[in-house]
C-alpha cells in the first residue's frame, strides 16, 4: 500500500512519524572542545496528554515500518547516546521520499562556499535541492550581518516567506530556517520576538541541520549557534553546479583582529585552519571534475596557519571571551604554548611548536607580518612550525598548473615577502591582490584598531607593485567611521587617488551591536555628510579607474572564457588574470600562436587545428580594441593553454604595440 501512497501523502505519513519520535532535546556528546547545544521553545509534554500525543521514549517511528527497518527494542529517548540518536535520525530521513530544500544566500564568497556545505548535509540527510520556492519542504537562508542593509534585504525576505506559510495547509508548511552571521546575532528576535524562522543556525552548526529540521517537523523551535573551536567542515564536499568550471574552497574560518567596527569575530567566533591535506585533497578533486578557477577562502585568509595543536584555534576562553566581556583594552595577547613534549627520541628532532606531522609536511618558522604592520595578539607562539600560508598557496597552486588560484579575504598585514614571492613565482596564482585600506588617515586607523598607518600601507603597496609588476590591487572603504573628520576623509579620498584601485567595495560605516566601536565610541557623523563622503570617495576611485581602463588598449591578454554575455548571446564574456571582465564576439577560433599583432583570429594558429568556438573553462587570448567604466572589449585571437600563453609571453598579459588602438573615451569596441 505504501508504493501505492502519493507524494504528498507520503510527506504526511513522514511528518506523522517525526512527531512522535522527535519532541525532546537532543545534545549530541561533546567533541573534544567543541559542545553542541540545541535549545527547544515548545514545553516537554506531560502526563495529561493523551496517548496519541505522548513523545515515545523507545521503539522506531512510523518511516521505521513503512520502510521495512524496524530499529524495535533499541534505546530511543531523552537520555539515549547521541550517537545512536543521530544514526537513527539520519536513517529515517535516507528513507523519506520527495524531501526538497530551498536555500538562499546573501554575504559574502565564504556565504556561498557554506551554503554548499548545507546542501551536502542535507543531501547527506534525504533533502534534494530546488530552485522553486513553492515547492520546498525546507527553505532556509544564509545570512549576512556586516551591515544593516544586509539584513533589511533579509527581514524582507523573512516577512514574504511567513506570507507564503499562511497560504498553505497545515501538514504542507515549510520549515522556515535562518542560518549564518544574522543567525547568531539575532538569534532571540527571530524566534520569539518577531517568530519568523523555525529553526536558527549559526555558521559553526550546519552539521546538525537535519536533526533540527526534524525537531521543527516534531513541533518545536530549534536553535544551534554554539561557536566552535574546531570545526572547518575540512571531512565535507560542498555540492556545487555541475559542469562548473570554477569553485570556492574554504581553508580557515574565523577571524582574531578585533577591528574595532567589524562583527565577524562574534558572528565566525575564533581563527581555526583547515587540515592542509584536505584542502589539497578537494583542489584534487575539482580539478578532475574540469574545474580550471579556485579561490581559497577565509576570514582572514592569508593569516592561515596548521598544526594539529593548533589549528582547531587554541583556547576558546582567552580572546573571545574578553571581546564578548567588554575587556577590550587592546593589549598584546599571548597565546598558549604549543610545544610538543614527550622523551621519545624522535621528536627531540622537531622543532618546538611543531607537530611530527606538520614536521613532515614542511612546518616553517614564522617570518612575521608585513613590515610595518601589527595585530592585537602575539602571533608566533600559534604559527611558529606549523603550515602557513605561503606553503599552502605554493603546493595548492603546484596541482594543477592549469588552474588558476585566487584567493579572499586577506588582511594586510598578512603579505609578507614569502607570500609576495609565491604569487610573483607561481604562474597559475593571479596577480590581483585584495588589499582593505578602510581609511586613508592614520588616526582613523587607530580608532578602527586596524594594526598600521597610512605610510605603512602605502609601502605595502610599492613592495606588492615591485615584487609583481602590474598587480591589479583592490580595496575596502569605510567613511563617516566614528570621530572622522574633514581632513580625515581627505586622506581618504587622496589614498584612492594615490593608489588607483582597480575594484573597490565603498561604504558608508553602520554601527554593529556589540562591536569594540558600538561600546566604546559614538556614532557621530551624520547620514548625510556620511553619503556625501561616500560619494566624493567613489568619484575619486572612478577616476583613477578609467586611467587603469584606458592603459588596457593594446595589450593581449590570456582570459578564462565565462560563459555568454548577459547582454548578447553573440558575445561571450571572460576574465583576466587582473580580474577584468572582458566581451568579445562568440566565434570560432583557432589555436593562438603567440602573435600579438594579430587583428583577427587565425585560422588555425599554425598549428593545423580546425576552429572551433571557444568554450567556457578554456583559456584565450584575446586583444583589447576599448574599455567601459567597468568592462574591456576585445577581439579573441585563439584558444590557448594558461602555461602555453606564459610560455610565450612571460606573463598572463602582453603589451601589443604600445599604441592604442582606438579611444578609450569612445568606448568603441
Amino acid at each position: 500500500r505504501a508504493a501505492a501512497l502519493t507524494r504528498v501523502g507520503m510527506r504526511r505519513l513522514a511528518r506523522v512519524a517525526e512527531r512522535l519520535r522527535v519532541g525532546f532535546s537532543v545534545s549530541p556528546e561533546p567533541r573534544g572542545r567543541d559542545f553542541l547545544s540545541v535549545r527547544h521553545y515548545a514545553p516537554p509534554p506531560h502526563d495529561g496528554l493523551s496517548s496519541s500525543k505522548r513523545v515515545l521514549t523507545s521503539g522506531p517511528g512510523l518511516s521505521d515500518f513503512l520502510t521495512g527497518h524496524s530499529a524495535c527494542g533499541a534505546a530511543f529517548g531523552p537520555n539515549a547516546i547521541a550517537g545512536d540518536v543521530s544514526s537513527m535520525v539520519s536513517n529515517s530521513m535516507r528513507t523519506t521520499l520527495g524531501r526538497t530544500a530551498y536555500v538562499e544566500t546573501y554575504g559574502c564568497q565564504m556565504n556561498v562556499n557554506d551554503s554548499e556545505v548545507m546542501l551536502s548535509v542535507l543531501k547527506q540527510g534525504g533533502w534534494d535541492e530546488t530552485t522553486d520556492i513553492h515547492d520546498a519542504d525546507v527553505i532556509l537562508v544564509n545570512t549576512c550581518a556586516i551591515r544593516e542593509k544586509a539584513e533589511a534585504k533579509i527581514w524582507q525576505r523573512l516577512a514574504y516567506f511567513k506570507s507564503l506559510r499562511r497560504r498553505k495547509k497545515k501538514g504542507e508548511k515549510p520549515v522556515v530556517g535562518v542560518l549564518g552571521c544574522m543567525a547568531e546575532r539575532l538569534k532571540t528576535k527571530l524566534l520569539e520576538t518577531d517568530q519568523l524562522a523555525d529553526l536558527v543556525a549559526g555558521p559553526d552548526a550546519y552539521r546538525d541541520l537535519p536533526n533540527l529540521i526534524n525537531i521543527v517537523n516534531g513541533g518545536n523551535q530549534a536553535m544551534n549557534v554554539q561557536l566552535s573551536v574546531e570545526e572547518t567542515y575540512a571531512d565535507i564536499i560542498p555540492v556545487r553546479k555541475e559542469g562548473a568550471h570554477a569553485a570556492f574552497v574554504t581553508i580557515m574560518r574565523g577571524c582574531d583582529n578585533a577591528c574595532s567596527f567589524c562583527i565577524v569575530p562574534y558572528t565566525r567566533g575564533r581563527e581555526r585552519s583547515r587540515d592542509p591535506s584536505s584542502i589539497e585533497y578537494e583542489v584534487r578533486l575539482l580539478s578532475e571534475q574540469g574545474v580550471k578557477e579556485i579561490t581559497l577562502l577565509g576570514q582572514n585568509v592569508n593569516s592561515y596557519a596548521y598544526s594539529d595543536e593548533n589549528g582547531s584555534g587554541g583556547d576558546a576562553t582567552d580572546f573571545l571571551t574578553m571581546l564578548s566581556n567588554g575587556g577590550d583594552d587592546g593589549k598584546v595577547r599571548e597565546e598558549e604554548d604549543f610545544s610538543v613534549g614527550g622523551a621519545d627520541s624522535v621528536l627531540k628532532t622537531i622543532p618546538v611548536g611543531m607537530s611530527p606531522e606538520v614536521a613532515s609536511a614542511g612546518g616553517t618558522p614564522f617570518v612575521g607580518y608585513a613590515e610595518g604592520f601589527s595585530s592585537r595578539y602575539a602571533p608566533k607562539k600559534r604559527r611558529e612550525g606549523s603550515v602557513q600560508f605561503a606553503q599552502l598557496l605554493d603546493r595548492v597552486a603546484a596541482i594543477d598548473p592549469e588552474m588558476r588560484v585566487r584567493f579572499t579575504s586577506p588582511h594586510p598585514k598578512d603579505f609578507p615577502d614569502s607570500v609576495l614571492d609565491v604569487i610573483a613565482s607561481r604562474p597559475n596564482v593571479c596577480a590581483c591582490l585584495h588589499m582593505p585600506a578602510q581609511s586613508g588617515n592614520t588616526d582613523n586607523l587607530e580608532r578602527m584598531a586596524r594594526g598600521y598607518s597610512r605610510e605603512s600601507y602605502l609601502a605595502l603597496i610599492d613592495n606588492v607593485k615591485a615584487k609583481i609588476p602590474g598587480c591589479a590591487v583592490t580595496t575596502d572603504i569605510i567613511v563617516g567611521f566614528c570621530g572622522e573628520t574633514e581632513t580625515e576623509h581627505r586622506d581618504t579620498v587622496s589614498l584612492m587617488e594615490t593608489v588607483g584601485y582597480e575594484q573597490a567595495f565603498m561604504f558608508a560605516y553602520s554601527e554593529r551591536d556589540g562591536t569594540s566601536a558600538a561600546r566604546t565610541m559614538v556614532d557621530d557623523v551624520p547620514e548625510d555628510v556620511k553619503q556625501r563622503r561616500l560619494q566624493e570617495v567613489i568619484d575619486a576611485f572612478r577616476g583613477a579607474s578609467a586611467v587603469h581602463q584606458e592603459k588596457e588598449i593594446g595589450k593581449v591578454h590570456l582570459c578564462s572564457v565565462e560563459g555568454t554575455s548577459k547582454k548578447n548571446e553573440e558575445e561571450l564574456t571572460g576574465k583576466t588574470d587582473t580580474s577584468k571582465w572582458v566581451v568579445f564576439s562568440n566565434e570560432d577560433v583557432g589555436i593562438y600562436g603567440g602573435d600579438v599583432d594579430e587583428t583577427e583570429a587565425a585560422v588555425n594558429g599554425g598549428f593545423g587545428e580546425k576552429k572551433t568556438a571557444p568554450k567556457p573553462g578554456e583559456y584565450v587570448a584575446v586583444k583589447i580594441t576599448g574599455c567601459s567604466t567597468g568592462t574591456l572589449f576585445g577581439t579573441c585571437l585563439g584558444r590557448t593553454t594558461l602555461t602555453a600563453f606564459h610560455a610565450m609571453h612571460g606573463g598572463a598579459w602582453v603589451e601589443a604595440d604600445g599604441k592604442p588602438l582606438v579611444s578609450a573615451a569612445t568606448g568603441s569596441r
